[in-house]
């Protein structure tokens, strides 16, 4: 288990990640997200222990990071994305010097060598210098790299980041296969990636948490409205005084015009209700003919630009509060200000009305 506590990191007076928590189980696949600058790679590098945090506490499967890093690091495998590996070496080569860092037995390194080669399918390549290999086939040398010594913990850091859509794919299924035996945390851009592979999801923005939760769960919070999408051939226009009809149709929208000359038309329904077969029967009934029925679906891209909004505008917000306050302190202070300066006044007057008398 990777347990992260108030765990904040500065660079002088920049504050990269600020007070960050947040507890990862025993097998999960996790999510890393967020955008560039968000603190991803830094928190990635303090759970690995390349950076110290400047105060809060990292524990992987129960060793201290910082007071018992070699037990902690024994535990992690690192992937970093630039993948730096000796390019005069053959993959056998490179896994095999791997594993005499981690200090595999020298009995047992060359069958552990020969499994991982294998586990990321480079057999047919392992005796090609890595300079020569492709970039899918370079990250996969990398990745056996992170799986020398067998950790309990895979941290891969953008690890489909200049693949072709194939090798994506067949990544992807290794990663889901590596999931079966390891924990992993997994950071990246591609948020279909994200949502296919993984079983939670953290979002960090600015150096703060901005949720943790799963994929279909973080979806599920910004949908504003149950819509259905439906594709049809209407020559009479009368979709929606069809749509009128239905009890639990609350609006119909126009989406787009298609090149057969068929529409999409968004119908929302009222109470979150699945209205599919109503729509089904009642089109059936009116001569409109349907082509393509479907659930409008909330994706992870979605709600991640939702979040990431949602959390520049509570910024915002934050900061015309204070400005809002610094302007009603100002008010304060200049009224306080009028009313020393008319006390002081009729002090003057009352002064000069005193040596009047004398």
């Amino acid at each position: 288990m990777i347990k992260v506590e108030n765990v904040t990191k500065k660079y002088g007076g920049y504050v990269a990640v600020k007070d960050v928590s947040f507890k990862i189980k025993d097998g999960e696949i996790v999510g890393f997200l967020g955008p560039n600058g968000a603190g991803k790679t830094t928190t990635m590098n303090m759970i690995t222990g390349f950076i110290e945090p400047s105060s809060g506490s990292i524990e992987v499967e129960g060793y201290d990071i910082s007071t018992k890093p070699r037990k902690a690091k024994k535990s992690i495998g690192y992937m970093p994305e630039t993948t730096p590996m000796y390019q005069d070496l053959t993959p056998r080569e490179f896994i095999s010097y791997v594993a005499e860092l981690k200090g595999v037995p020298r009995k047992k390194r060359k069958e552990e060598v020969q499994k991982i080669l294998k586990e990321v399918n480079v057999e047919d390549v392992q005796n090609k210098l890595i300079r020569n290999l492709s970039r899918g086939y370079k990250q996969r040398v990398s990745l056996a790299g992170a799986l020398v010594g067998n950790p309990k913990v895979l941290i891969l850091d953008e690890p489909t980041v200049g693949l072709d859509p194939k090798q994506v794919i067949q990544f992807r299924n290794l990663i889901k296969e590596l999931g079966k035996e390891h924990t992993v945390i997994l950071s990246s851009h591609i948020l279909s990636e994200i949502s296919q592979i993984c079983e939670k999801v953290i979002i960090i923005n600015k150096g703060k948490i901005v949720a943790i939760d799963t994929p279909s769960n973080l979806e599920g919070k910004v949908k504003e409205e149950n819509i259905f999408l439906v594709t049809i051939e209407d020559p009479e226009n009368k979709i929606k005084e069809v749509v009128k009809q239905m009890k639990r149709a609350k609006g119909v929208q126009l989406m787009k015009e298609l090149a057969d000359g068929t529409k999409q038309y968004g119908i929302t329904s009222i109470n979150d209700a699945d209205i599919r077969k109503e729509i089904f029967e009642t089109f059936a009934r009116e001569g409109i003919t349907i082509f393509e029925l479907k659930q409008s679906e909330t994706t992870l891209e979605e709600a991640f630009i939702n979040l990431i909004d949602s959390d520049k505008i509570e910024n915002l917000n934050k900061e015309e509060k204070k400005e809002e306050s610094k302007e009603k302190k100002n008010e304060v202070k200049q009224e306080i200000k009028k009313v020393d300066n008319d006390n002081n006044s009729k002090k003057s007057k009352k002064k000069k009305n005193k040596g009047g008398k004398k």
